[in-house]
């Protein structure tokens, strides 16, 4: 509590008194969704979503360089930030292209995905199963259907569009991940965190929400000379 206003003092010097007046301002707690709740209106959220289009900034900060030491990494390693665009039209179909520091491009059309990089000319083209489809940034393209069977999904307070979810399956890429959505109903960040003591930050900009996207941008075609490695 802190003291904010004073007593005027009396019309005599005789009768005057200094009482402070004491105010106090309660904050409620803010009230978390149940399972069900947070799950209905993260399913909400995604599902006005059927095209979407934005920037991104994804910086990676360690947290426990104990962990990472011992998987070979170090901090210089992980502290970067990568630049790049995102495509998204549900369900299934994801771009995403990092242009800076380096470049790579990842594309999807719901049933393959395709790692390319171009520095290399090497494509790598895997079958998008469970455990890749599992992955934070492909959940944005994926079955809303799916994710009360994938995740337990969190509401901290239910009356803002923010949700950390928690996979259900051991071996996930990540231990938690936060989703927050902007005025226009569009994820602006996502905060991950894996089991290394790593925490990753996505953030959107330049968002458009439900723009037309030509089917072309999902139709991946390696570059003619492309090493294509199949696993």
């Amino acid at each position: 509590m802190n003291f904010v206003k004073k007593m005027a003092y009396a019309a005599t010097l005789s009768a005057m008194t200094l009482a402070p007046v004491m105010s106090t301002q309660v904050f409620a707690a803010p009230v978390a969704a149940s399972t069900q709740q947070a799950t209905t209106s993260l399913v909400q959220q995604l599902s006005g979503l059927q095209r979407l289009t934005a920037d991104f900034e994804q910086t990676t900060k360690v947290t426990n360089n104990k962990n990472v030491q011992k998987k070979g990494l170090t901090a210089q390693h992980m502290n970067q930030t990568f630049k790049g665009v995102m495509k998204v039209e549900r369900p299934g179909k994801f771009y995403w292209e990092t242009t800076s520091p380096a470049k790579q491009t990842i594309v999807t059309t719901g049933k393959v995905v395709w790692i390319y990089d171009p520095d290399l000319q090497q494509a790598v083209r895997q079958s998008l199963d469970d455990q890749i489809a599992n992955t934070p940034a492909l959940l944005l393209s994926g079955n809303t259907n799916q994710i009360m069977q994938s995740y337990r999904v969190t509401q901290p307070d239910r009356t803002k569009l923010y949700y950390t979810l928690y996979p259900k399956q051991e071996d996930s890429a990540f231990q938690s991940m936060t989703i927050s959505f902007g005025a226009n109903k569009a994820p602006n960040l996502m905060v991950l965190q894996d089991s290394l003591g790593q925490t990753t930050y996505v953030r959107f900009s330049n968002i458009k929400v439900n723009p037309t996207i030509p089917a072309s941008v999902f139709n991946f075609e390696p570059p003619k000379g492309t090493d294509i490695i199949d696993q």
